[in-house]
């Protein structure tokens, strides 16, 4: 069974209930204020996290409006948009978050962020974010993901659209240069993705080839793929967040609202609390139950000598009598004394 990780005060693996990030990615629409709002909403909603996403669109791509570098993807959320404008309007800036980190502390969860490339590492270690995540995107940027290893910090790393043989090479990368706090997102890079293409079986599997802790990256609608997960063994829980839909923005249309983070949150706690253990049997609680179950008794006044039949004895409830799997044998007995309808069958009676 893979460790446990700890992130400053809140514990990562089966033994805990999931630890839940809100990403805010660009869903502050340019406005700090707006960007400190979502971190008061997703503080209220009870996360244990609130991710970022650091880079400038010149780190990002080339600003080049056609050809490789314009959406015209007819299915996606952004067609017609170059990459270069989509990262500028989607970009959070470098000075907001300190700020943003600084507010998600007071409220008490943790702030942290994904790094697009070194640059991004390095001023994100100024700020001594306490842990990294690696994009879907970037999960082949072997580079960037040593680079994120040697911070010896705990590392998410979201494995959309790779391959056993890229996960492989990835994995490796992280642990050879030093991460030895590792956790892999079984994630779908669709915008929103559909529960028919989140393969969430994976999750298992992901973690006992990689022996870490795993979970989900959710961009599915709804909360319902993301409390599967954990029953699947899935111990961290990413979702997209703002503070309404409807308000815009460029991630917004596959992100949580508020109250439906809520509910993620409480949900996905009862479906780790409703794992248990393998068990049979009354359970304590269940204890006082077992009088309410069916068993024999004498549902007609009975004399002394006189035979048990179907018409004298039923199975009914409560349970103070015999079991009814001894009914068969019952019938070929006689009463040892007089038997008032409503006393529960017993040896002593026969």
């Amino acid at each position: 069974m893979p460790h446990e990780i700890k992130i400053v005060n809140r514990w990562i693996g089966s033994a805990h209930k999931p630890f839940i990030i809100a990403e805010m990615s660009g869903n502050h629409n340019q406005s700090l204020e707006r960007a400190l709002a979502i971190v008061d909403a997703a503080a209220e909603s009870g996360v244990d996290a609130l991710k970022l996403q650091t880079y400038t669109a010149d780190t990002m791509t080339l600003n080049i409006n056609e050809g490789d570098f314009f959406i015209d993807d007819p299915s996606s959320l952004w067609k017609g948009e170059s990459l270069y404008k989509l990262y500028q309007e989607a970009y959070t800036p470098w000075e907001w978050h300190e700020p943003i980190f600084n507010r998600c502390y007071e409220l008490g969860i943790i702030p942290f962020s994904t790094p697009f490339d070194e640059t991004a590492v390095d001023f994100l270690e100024g700020l001594d974010t306490p842990i990294y995540k690696i994009a879907s995107f970037e999960n082949t940027d072997i580079p960037l993901i040593r680079r994120v290893a040697r911070t010896g910090k705990p590392l998410i790393i979201s494995t959309g659209m790779a391959s056993i043989a890229e996960l492989d090479e990835t994995v490796r990368a992280a642990r050879e240069a030093g991460c030895e706090d590792l956790i892999l997102l079984k994630c779908t890079s669709t915008y929103p993705a559909t529960p028919e293409n989140s393969n969430l079986t994976t999750i298992p599997h992901l973690g006992r080839l990689f022996d870490c802790q795993v979970g989900v990256s959710d961009h599915t609608m709804g909360i319902g793929v993301s409390v599967a997960s954990v029953a699947l063994g899935g111990t961290v829980i990413e979702k997209h967040f703002t503070l309404a839909r409807a308000d815009g923005g460029v991630d917004s249309a596959f992100s949580m609202e508020p109250h439906e983070m809520r509910a993620l949150v409480e949900e996905s706690e009862k479906a780790w609390l409703s794992m248990g253990s393998i068990h049979f049997g009354p359970t304590a609680a269940e204890k006082p139950s077992m009088k309410h179950r069916r068993s024999l008794y004498v549902v007609k006044d009975i004399k002394a000598g006189e035979a048990f039949t179907p018409d004298n004895v039923r199975a009914i409830r409560p349970g103070a009598g015999m079991p009814p799997k001894y009914f068969d044998m019952l019938l070929s007995k006689k009463a040892s004394r007089d038997i008032k309808a409503g006393t529960p069958v017993d040896w002593k009676l026969l």
